[in-house]
């Protein structure tokens, strides 16, 4: 074990380098992003009509999405294409309307507006996604944290939360490769949450199944289907399942989609006519041809990405084994797809030691930013973004990041003495 001594000697030696790098948010590479690049043209002026027979350039085509990008992205979610509807970049978007519907006019079967039936909750998994936190604060629901396990949300926990009060609504997390900690729902929490009972009637799941197709390994997790559980346990009306090719093609530029049952479908699409004709048909037909023309598909390019981001994945856990491995001051996930690593360090030592990392010139995603308003009770956890950086400043910045975990670790036991 080194000394403090010895770590503050090799602190400041990393820190005199003067690196700038950043490990902050799950951005794709460049190398990633170039494997979409005749994206950029494959749409042409021999391209204005759709063979479903709309123009890209005029209004007709309706608000759930061109039918050719719904039966494309349909297959990503698991879902029937008349369970689908494609929006424009950003599947946040997308659940923000449905969540501001919610509070305004209430869901399909719901008695009211949730605002209307006191002030409403919502189920999140911790640690867990920082925008699904700060949206749903915003919109003005309280936060009901359960621990994200190896199957998924803590089934116990949640049973016993949407059973007990009606001003529950519903649960919001990522069910494949969680982000941060890379967990996969099991079949037996997907039968659990399909069938399980809750006080409010109206009780959703919201899925962001941002990384449902981002595997790492050869053999992934294989969940069954939310939708296709709901149905079968009797509530068919239960899920909304969100996606995006914001990690397929380009981050921010591309489609955002959602599935759920064809009766809630009609109900949300008619209350999304009312805030815009349709979307960016012109968009969808670029993602269209260009993903059906990709060796493989949807399922090529994301073994093209896997590829690349494999080795960055294997990096990290040999520099974190290496520097960590062996003294017990931290733990970390090593997940099967996704774009995160979930570490805890064993001291309440975080904080410090993303901040260290700051001095030294990495960039860390801050300290607590897994947990709603950035409170981490144990000061414990740090959400790790491997994929952007080349692996060369990516192996120094994950060396930075455990010399900084040891020196705050060693810093801690200094001031207990």
């Amino acid at each position: 074990m080194e000394s403090l001594k010895d770590l503050q000697l090799r602190y400041e030696s990393l820190k005199g380098l003067g690196l700038k790098l950043n490990i902050e948010r799950g951005q794709p590479g460049d190398d990633n992003l170039d494997l979409s690049n005749a994206l950029l043209g494959i749409v042409t002026e021999k391209d204005t009509k759709t063979q479903s027979g709309f123009d890209i350039r005029n209004y007709p085509g309706g608000v759930l999405g061109l039918p050719e990008a719904r039966e494309l992205f349909s297959g990503i979610l698991g879902a029937k294409a008349e369970e689908t509807m494609v929006g424009n970049n950003a599947s946040l978007l997308i659940l923000s309307k449905v969540l501001m519907w919610a509070l305004l006019r209430g869901l399909n079967g719901s008695s009211a507006p949730w605002c209307k039936t006191g002030k409403p909750k919502m189920i999140v998994t911790v640690p867990g996604y920082d925008r699904h936190f700060l949206l749903l604060s915003e919109l003005g629901f309280d936060l009901i944290q359960v621990k994200m396990t190896k199957d998924g949300p803590d089934m116990n926990e949640v049973e016993k939360a949407a059973a007990a009060d009606p001003a529950v609504k519903g649960i919001l997390f990522v069910p494949t490769y969680s982000n941060p900690t890379g967990d996969t729902v099991s079949d037996d929490t997907v039968k659990r949450l399909a069938s399980m009972k809750t006080a409010a009637p109206d009780f959703t799941i919201f899925a962001d199944d941002a990384y449902v197709v981002h595997h790492l390994v050869d053999n992934p997790p294989k969940p069954k289907n939310l939708l296709r559980a709901c149905e079968e346990a009797g509530n068919p009306n239960r899920v909304y399942l969100f996606g995006s090719t914001s990690k397929i093609t380009f981050s921010g530029a591309g489609l955002g989609f959602m599935a759920t049952s064809t009766a809630n479908l009609a109900y949300i699409s008619k209350l999304f006519g009312t805030m815009f004709i349709g979307p960016n048909k012109a968009e969808q037909l670029r993602h269209v041809k260009f993903l059906n023309a990709y060796p493989g598909g949807v399922a090529g390019i994301m073994k093209d990405h896997a590829k690349l981001l494999k080795p960055k994945f294997d990096i990290t856990q040999k520099v974190l084994s290496r520097e960590l491995g062996a003294t017990g001051l931290a733990a970390w996930s090593n997940p099967e797809g996704g774009y995160f690593i979930s570490l805890d360090t064993t001291k309440p030592v975080a904080k410090r030691a993303v901040a260290l990392c700051k001095e030294a010139g990495v960039a860390i995603t801050p300290a607590g930013a897994t947990f709603p308003f950035g409170k981490d009770p144990k000061d414990a956890n740090i959400r790790i973004s491997p994929t952007r950086p080349p692996i060369v400043e990516l192996e120094k910045a994950i060396e930075i990041l455990a010399v900084c975990i040891k020196l705050a670790s060693a810093e801690f036991d200094s001031a207990a003495k």
